[in-house]
């Protein structure tokens, strides 16, 4: 998952699913979030989901012997040959532009000391489909399945998509660059980051889109025929220069401890109970549609019944 947003990145439609094998939640990207959001989120999900965290960059290798060490635990303990002949495969599995087949090349770089078997890019969609497996770990034998990433399928909170947008996760001509990039200064405001200021060559810091936009097509030369500002060249240069890390390391969501306590136990007990619910309440429905459709007939035979005779 994506650091940046540890909670808005997660796939409440996949948890389900998740929860039921052993799952290590991976995030990546630990070089461009705060450093002190660690601690905090290992353990709210030790205390209320019960799972393993480890935080990673996968560029540099970051943890990644740790995961490799957790795999080969794993794979110890679950097969009843011996080492040699253990053979365990594990799914890779995130919302697209995390950092999956960066993560798994870096296993495969430190596990197996060989090169890159998964392709990777900046932009989402780069894996397309589920490609064969990948070894990345010899004794015992553990191999990884890179997969296309997973997008939530409806995000209802505007900010939280809003969010999810400004990580890389949706590509960015499916959004409008403009509203994100408005976020990304009120997130750099809010926190009086006012750094901007000095790498775009503007005069103070603002609140105003409209005003920080032009300034910043003007620093980098982005301009239209007529020489009016390519407000739309500015806003994903922004984009590119916070997705590297040239705007600093925060995180997006809020991780307080009430707020990743909240997030959590609801997020754990929504999928099956709205499911069980829902179900409930469609039989509910049927059950009380055929009472009437009973009591109707019921009432029809008792009026055709007591009729005048001819």
């Amino acid at each position: 998952m994506e650091q940046h947003i540890p909670l808005a990145s997660i796939n409440h439609k996949f948890e389900p699913i998740a929860q039921r094998k052993d799952r290590l939640i991976v995030y990546n990207k630990t070089d461009l979030a705060h450093p002190d959001t660690e601690a905090a989120i290992t353990k709210a999900f030790k205390e209320f989901k019960g799972q393993d965290v480890v935080f990673t960059n996968a560029n540099e290798d970051t943890n990644v012997k740790g995961i490799i060490q957790y795999l080969a635990k794993k794979a110890r303990v679950s097969g009843t040959a011996s080492e040699k002949e253990l053979t365990t495969t594990v799914m890779v599995v995130g919302m697209p532009n995390v950092g999956k087949s960066s993560l798994i090349n870096s296993l495969r770089r430190i596990g197996v000391k060989k090169g890159k078997a998964a392709p990777t890019g900046a932009v989402p969609g780069i894996t397309r489909t589920v490609a064969g497996t990948i070894k990345v770990l010899d004794s015992p034998k553990v191999y990884l399945i890179d997969t296309p990433g997973v997008m939530i399928p409806h995000i209802p909170d505007p900010i939280s998509a809003i969010k999810v947008a400004l990580t890389g996760a949706i590509s960015d001509h499916l959004s409008d660059e403009e509203v994100i990039v408005d976020y990304l200064l009120f997130q750099l405001n809010q926190r009086q980051d006012y750094s901007y200021v000095q790498l775009y060559n503007i005069k103070e810091p603002t609140d105003d889109i409209r005003v920080f936009l032009p300034q910043v097509a003007k620093y980098i030369g982005a301009l239209k025929k007529g020489g009016e500002y390519n407000l739309a060249a500015a806003a994903q240069f922004l984009l590119k220069q916070y997705r590297v890390g040239k705007l600093g390391r925060f995180t997006l969501d809020d991780i307080s401890a009430e707020a990743l306590e909240s997030y959590l136990t609801k997020e754990a007990e929504d999928p099956i109970s709205r499911r069980k619910q829902k179900k409930a309440d469609k039989m509910e429905e049927r059950r009380i549609k055929r009472v009437q459709l009973r009591q109707e007939e019921e009432n029809q035979k008792r009026s055709g019944s007591s009729g005048p005779k001819l």
